[in-house]
């Protein structure tokens, strides 16, 4: 494979402004978003400096491309400001697991469960995987039978997203919370790391 020309320039993402815009002439919007129409690049450089603004190419692709007159250290401020608050609103969804037999104990199967409401609650997915042993891979629909049970149990806090599927040794089924319901965190137990 061929070595990469030196030449080739980094595309950078950042807008062109003042000195660094080279075109002949730019269709220039005002300050306050008012259409001022095409003029030649000197033309709006004498404009955006009796303005003590910056000329700012925010449409490069356009024939010919469009520039605003506009103060660019605080263009740049608030567009840092809502990418900051965009990724503050996104949700990080966490995928629990949870491992059960398909012979299991009354007891035990209702603390799993207690354990998944838990998780539902919280607003994360639950991979719920049954372990198959020995002759039990030869028994499929007990594990069938076992989420089935399961997700009927929870079904008031959450919905199977990803149907039981047997894959080796293990059966999974993922459950993701309901979409209207709100997580409720729950304070960590004082013990725990």
């Amino acid at each position: 494979m061929p070595a990469r020309r030196a030449t080739e320039e980094h595309i950078s993402t950042e807008s062109r402004i003042n000195d660094r815009i080279r075109v002949p002439e730019v269709r220039l919007v005002g300050a306050e978003g008012e259409q001022i129409g095409i003029v030649a690049i000197g033309e709006a450089m004498r404009m955006a400096q009796e303005a003590d603004l910056d000329l700012v190419e925010v449409a490069p692709t356009a024939r010919p491309p469009v520039c605003k007159l506009m103060d660019f250290g605080k263009f740049k401020y608030e567009s840092d400001q809502k990418r900051r608050e965009a990724r503050k609103n996104q949700v990080q969804t966490v995928i629990k697991e949870m491992k059960l037999r398909p012979k299991i104990d009354p007891h035990d199967y209702e603390t799993k469960k207690g354990h998944i409401v838990r998780f539902l609650r919280a607003g994360d997915k639950v991979k719920i995987t049954i372990m198959f042993r020995g002759r039990e891979q030869s028994r499929p629909e007990l594990g069938i039978r076992l989420l089935q049970r399961l997700s009927a149990d929870v079904a008031e806090l959450g919905y199977v997203e990803a149907q039981p599927k047997q894959d080796g040794r293990n059966m999974t089924m993922v459950m993701a919370p309901h979409k209207g319901s709100k997580p409720q965190r729950l304070p960590e137990p004082a013990g725990h790391v």
